[in-house]
């Protein structure tokens, strides 16, 4: 497996408040984010996370590189949604923090959440991503919320600083699919690029284990993450089908059945009859 140091840079900008991603951008990033530490973590016990949040007033660290969950979480107890996208800045700040690992063995890389306008252009972006290159550090990019506005630029970038496809973007739309789902089985965490296949739109993602459709992520990649993702969607499915048999059950105590209703219909030809039959014994009397 390859040995790796990875700093995480999430966006804290006001637009995290947005609830087109369950529950709001900001809570998605940080499910994802714990995703992508237990994985890297997991495919190497010498890899190294950090974390660090680039909205507010600038880039903050919140984690120095460690294979520690819990340094990452106290740290995200102190973020606080405020200011705009500080992009350069924040992949700045984190490619110094990767520069003073103490493993220099350690390949470096840069996951970056994206999810508010940009704010530089596309030539200082650039002249970012040449610097980074220079620097032999790789950067994956997770496009959400302002796609539209930003895919061109990061399309660009990542173009630029990808070195024999050791950068990736990918752009997750609004939609069913969590983003921890997309990116557990798209290149950033695939390795090799080899993803399954299946229907799943533009990332080529397949089915759980090659069983089509029963899921999101190659069993390969990490067999305990695989299976707690299994178990999580195998849940899921048990609620909704609770709530659908509920649903139907409610429905069905207030619309009375097509046979219950030729039954009643038969009753009341019987009592019809009855009837009829005791008047005729009363004008025989």
């Amino acid at each position: 497996m390859v040995l790796e140091a990875t700093m995480i840079a999430i966006d804290n900008s006001e637009y995290m408040r947005n609830g087109d991603y369950l529950t709001t951008r900001f809570d998605a990033q940080l499910t994802a984010t714990e995703f992508i530490f237990q994985s890297k973590t997991s495919s190497n016990p010498e890899n190294t996370v950090g974390l660090l949040a680039y909205g507010g007033s600038g880039p903050q660290v919140l984690s120095t590189l460690t294979n520690d969950f819990g340094k990452l979480l106290s740290g995200v107890h102190d973020v606080k949604i405020s200011g705009g996208n500080h992009f350069s800045s924040g992949i700045q700040v984190a490619a110094l923090a990767l520069k003073h690992r103490q493993n220099k063995v350690q390949q470096q890389r840069i996951v970056v959440f994206v999810g508010s306008p940009i704010q530089e252009s596309e030539k200082e972006l650039e002249k970012l991503a040449k610097k980074m290159k220079k620097n032999n550090v790789a950067i994956d990019i997770i496009n959400f919320g302002e796609e539209s506005i930003n895919t061109t630029k990061l399309e660009k970038f990542n173009n630029t600083i990808n070195n024999h496809d050791n950068s990736h973007l990918v752009t997750v739309p609004p939609g069913p699919r969590l983003l921890y789902e997309v990116i557990a089985s798209s290149p950033i965490l695939v390795e090799n690029g080899e993803v399954g296949g299946g229907d799943y739109g533009d990332f080529g993602v397949g089915g759980f284990g090659g069983a089509g459709g029963d899921g999101f992520m190659d069993a390969n990649m990490d067999p305990d993450l695989a299976l707690a993702l299994r178990l999580s969607l195998e849940e899921e499915k048990a609620r909704q089908d609770r709530e659908a048999a509920e649903k139907a059950k409610q429905d069905g105590s207030t619309t009375i059945p097509s046979n219950e209703l030729e039954k009643i219909d038969e009753g009341k030809e019987d009592e019809a009859n009855n009837d009829s039959s005791n008047n005729n014994d009363v004008n025989m009397e």
